[in-house]
Formats: structure tokens, sequence, C-alpha cells
């Protein structure tokens, strides 16, 4: 059935294929093979060794988040799209290479292989292995970020209503705890809600109507304000001193997109003295003054991009009052 040829090659009879070309196709096919694996670990560590999310926008996630609890979803975020570009280029190489090695070259019939166990165990087995990792990082993500603590820094009663907020400073937590003082926003004045920057912050969230959602866009965190018993609960810590807009991001009614209010994060120090300043019956203008904000400062500046036009032709000249505590 075979013969040697004059270089001592084998050839098939009737195939007119070296076997020392098979050799050089089983080479070529393992070298390109081995070119994909090099270039996703090199696409990887390209990736790992760089800001990515600075470099691309993010991918789609705000950044600038200004506690621990933002910079760890935002690094979630992040790992979990580049794993997803990594397996989307393995897998249009794979496309790409598929298409032009075997693209049509003749009339002939190619091979067909079928039944391969260890490919069909390979295309099963890895995208289950994908999605438990995924799972496994977002639980663990998840469960930091709804952790609460047994003894909160600070309490804040987060109270919403048409169409405005109310916050109410508490001693500890829970419902029926002692209030240690008060803002409530108005019609011709936006809330401040002062906190402390490296401190827990426990917010416990209650609606007098309807349902609100409390946001801040640099928590990177919003949580739905409820009506009736059910109260909402979550905690962050704030790394970074500033005024950010915050509103409500649940459609709540007509005066809905006006419905503002302006977190003002300060030192520890200046918190207490802003605190004390409440307890003494010092307005919130007043109080913001006593820990060195002047002039219009001690009042929110810090609306944009959500203007809250607030005058009497929108409001009509009232607004609804929360029942404060």
């Amino acid at each position: 059935m075979y013969r040697e040829g004059e270089a001592g090659a084998v050839v098939a009879k009737g195939s007119g294929v070296r076997a020392s070309d098979t050799g050089r196709d089983n080479g070529s096919r393992n070298r390109r093979i081995a070119g994909l694996g090099f270039g996703g670990v090199l696409l990887v560590a390209l990736l790992s060794g760089c800001d990515v999310g600075a470099a691309f926008g993010g991918f789609g996630w705000p950044q600038g988040g200004i506690t621990p609890q933002s910079e760890r979803m935002y690094d979630l975020w992040i790992g979990s799209v580049v794993a997803a570009l990594v397996v989307g280029v393995f897998v249009w190489g794979l496309i790409f290479w598929c298409v032009i090695r075997y693209r049509k070259r003749g009339e002939e019939l190619p091979p067909q292989t079928r039944f391969n166990m260890p490919m069909e165990v390979l295309y099963t087995v890895t995208p289950v292995l994908v999605v438990c990792v995924l799972f496994y990082y977002t639980a663990i993500v998840q469960t930091d970020v709804d952790r609460l603590s047994k003894d909160p820094d600070v309490t804040v009663e987060v109270v919403a209503f048409k169409w405005n907020w109310q916050f109410n400073y508490l001693a500890e937590p829970g419902e029926d705890a002692e209030v240690l003082a008060s803002t409530i926003g108005s019609t011709d004045e936006i809330p401040l809600l002062v906190l402390p920057t490296g401190q827990k912050i426990r917010f416990e969230e209650t609606s007098r109507d309807v349902i609100h959602s409390f946001w801040v866009p640099e928590l990177l965190f919003k949580r739905d304000v409820l009506p009736g018993s059910a109260r909402n609960v979550f905690e962050v810590t704030i790394d970074t001193e500033g005024r950010y807009v915050g509103r409500c991001a649940e459609l709540c009614g007509t005066y809905h997109s006006m419905m503002n209010f302006e977190l003002v994060s300060v030192s520890p120090e200046r918190y207490q003295q802003f605190l004390a300043a409440k307890q003494a019956g010092q307005s919130t203008p007043e109080a913001m003054a006593t820990i060195g904000f002047t002039g219009d400062d001690r009042f929110a500046i810090t609306t944009f991009p959500f203007e809250t036009k607030r005058d009497n032709n929108n409001f009509n000249g009232s607004q609804a009052e929360g029942e404060g505590r």
C-alpha cells in the first residue's frame, strides 16, 4: 500500500500528499493557535497594567465615586468588561481564523468532524465557569455594598414627600430614635444634607406619600424611598469633602424634576460643630455660617445638571409640607 520515495518520504498511493507536508500543516496550525493564546495573554497583561477605566471612559460606568462602595462596584464593572472583551477577542479570532483557514479551495467537500467530545465539553463547561466566576464576584461586591454595621457613626432619616426632602439626624439607628436635629426643604430653599467624611453613615428612608428615590450621582448608588412601614436602609463612608447635587430618581408626580437637595461633606470636626449649632436652635444657613460657609455658600449652590426651577410659577405658590419629627 505504501512505497518509499526517492528522497525517503512516504507517499500514500493515489493521494499525492507527503507526510512532510502534513507535518508542515500541523506545525503551522499549532503556531497559529499558540499565537492566538499568546495574543490573549498579552492583551490581559496590557489591560491589567493600565487604568483601563480612565482610558475608555469607564466603559459606560460613571467615574468619580466618593465612597469605597462606589469604587468596588466600579472595579467589578471594569473587570467584567475586560473579561468579556478577552473572551470576545478570542472567539472572534477563532471565527476569522476558521473563515480564512478553511475557505473554499475547490469543489471537493472538506473532511467533516463530528462528536468531538473534548471540544463539546470545552464549549459547555467554559461558559458555565465564566458565569460562576462573575456570579461569585458580583455576590461578594453586592454583599459588601449592602453590609450594615452594628454601630454606625451617623444615622440620618431621609423623609421624602411631594416634592421635597426632610433630613433628620438621629441619636441612634431605629425608627423610634431621638431626633437630634432636622433640616427640611421648602418652596424657595433646597435642603442641605451635611455629613462627615471618613465615618460610617447610615441612611434610613421613608416616604410620606408615594415612592421616591434617594440619589446622589457621586455615590454611584440609589435606593427607593417607600411609603408605609417599609424602611430601606443602607450605609456609605464618604472619602472626599465637597458639595454634590442630589435628587429624586423615581417619577413621583408633577414637580419630580425639581425635587433636589445638596449633600455637603465636611470634616468630622466641622460636622460636629454644624450639628451642635442646629441643636442650639440655629437655622441651616446659620449653622452653615458657623462652620465657615458665608454668603450664598450657606445655601444650596449645586444643582447642575438638574436645574430646580423653584419659583411661584412652577410651584403655584404652594408646596406640600413634610410631617417633621
